[in-house]
């Protein structure tokens, strides 16, 4: 244990030590820094290169292979500018001027929703700076309650905390804390959630880019039983480092979807098209390095069905 300690912190203390680094690099400086990153990561060492030309080959099949080439690189390019942006943004960013970095479109329903006595659940993925996002629900005056998994490494997580923390941006642990949750929803509550990501065989499995994925039911189940409508949304880049759009894409009422099976499915459906159509819009400002689509729907059931 002593050990694993003593490691966690030298991780955390490298870890500390780059984002310093990061933080003195200008702006500029950085953005070239991450196109040649991003030729490193994805032209030369191929990290994970294998899933993401399946994931790319999959999700556009259209494209040559080295326009999914260019797209995977352009994609690598975006991560690196999502950590330089986290790292300036806390400096940089506050209540005073954050109209010079954000445009929003669209959210009006939103904030009225937010405003009201009703939960609202946050659906976005990994696209765009979705970091950035409960950051800037905070600076607006939105409080948010997020739900995430907690780091392996401790010191870690606390670090990551302190920055969503920020400017009123509380996280939930994706394991273990479900009464939290509740008592966010029941309190009329904004709760943010990461909808991309695989759920198992035992998940609700709709399309995705043509494929069936398997996605948490958790946000139909907790719309319908709570009343809280969902509303997905992005936090998408426009050409440049720390200059977004925050927009709504879509919003959902649970109260024009039946409250059954076919219910949960069809609200999970929902938000994960709208999911799909944001993410075409720019593809290179979403994580392809996730695998998705794991493994093929088990053959019986609804899952057989929908094969």
């Amino acid at each position: 244990m002593r050990r694993r300690q003593i490691l966690d912190y030298l991780v955390y203390l490298v870890v500390r030590l780059l984002i310093a680094a990061v933080q003195a690099i200008p702006i500029d400086t950085g953005q070239r820094l991450a196109k040649w990153l991003a030729w490193l990561m994805g032209d030369v060492l191929k990290i994970r290169g294998e899933v993401v030309e399946e994931n790319l080959g999959h999700a556009f099949p259209e494209l040559s292979a080295p326009r999914r080439r260019h797209l995977a690189r352009r994609m690598w390019e975006h991560l690196f500018l999502l950590v330089l942006e986290v790292a300036h943004a806390p400096r940089k960013i506050h209540e005073n001027n954050w109209r010079q970095y954000v445009r929003l479109e669209g959210v009006g329903p939103l904030l009225a929703a937010m405003l009201g006595d009703r939960p609202v659940l946050i659906v976005t993925a990994h696209f765009g700076n979705f970091e950035i996002g409960g950051f800037l629900l905070g600076l607006l005056g939105f409080p948010t309650f997020t739900i995430a998994r907690n780091l392996d490494n401790p010191y870690l997580d606390r670090f990551v905390n302190r920055f969503r923390g920020a400017t009123g941006q509380y996280i939930i642990a994706k394991n273990g804390e479900f009464e939290r949750i509740v008592e966010a929803l029941a309190a009329g509550g904004t709760m943010t959630l990461l909808a991309d990501q695989y759920a198992g065989p035992k998940g609700c499995w709709v399309e995705f880019f043509g494929r069936l994925a398997s996605a948490h039911k958790a946000i139909a189940l907790l719309s319908l039983d709570y009343d809280a409508p969902v509303a997905v949304c992005a936090v998408e880049r426009l050409g440049r480092p720390l200059a977004f759009e925050m927009r709504l894409v879509a919003m959902l009422d649970p109260r024009d979807v039946p409250h059954d099976a076919d219910g949960i499915r069809h609200v999970t459906q929902w938000y994960t098209s709208r999911l799909e159509e944001m993410i075409r819009e720019a593809p290179e400002q979403y994580w392809w390095l996730h695998r998705r689509w794991k493994a093929p729907p088990p053959r019986r059931g609804r899952a057989a069905k929908a094969a």
